[in-house]
């Protein structure tokens, strides 16, 4: 199955808010997630789900996610991209 990334407004706005070097590196991590035959073997199912459904750990970073079926081809919808210590606080 064919997976694609996408981001929305809210995860594009926190991703440009970071240092470079750090966006370069999620960027990186997201791009290999996608290239793998299953991301979601990378991935940690969230017990709470009230942000998403799943998490991509990168380094100090976590990138909290949907997984949407279109057919044959899976969207990977990136909700949020924060520090791990800020990711898991109620908005």
């Amino acid at each position: 199955m064919k997976y694609r990334l996408q981001l929305t407004k809210i995860a594009k706005k926190e991703l440009t808010c970071l240092e470079k070097s750090i966006q370069k590196q999620i960027a990186q991590k997201l791009r290999f997630y996608i290239a793998q035959n299953n991301p979601l073997q990378y991935a940690k199912k969230l017990k709470n789900n009230y942000i998403g459904a799943y998490r991509f750990r990168i380094g100090r970073y976590r990138a909290i996610f949907d997984v949407e079926d279109n057919g044959k081809i899976s969207i990977l919808l990136i909700l949020r991209i924060k520090h791990r210590k800020e990711i898991y606080k109620k908005q």
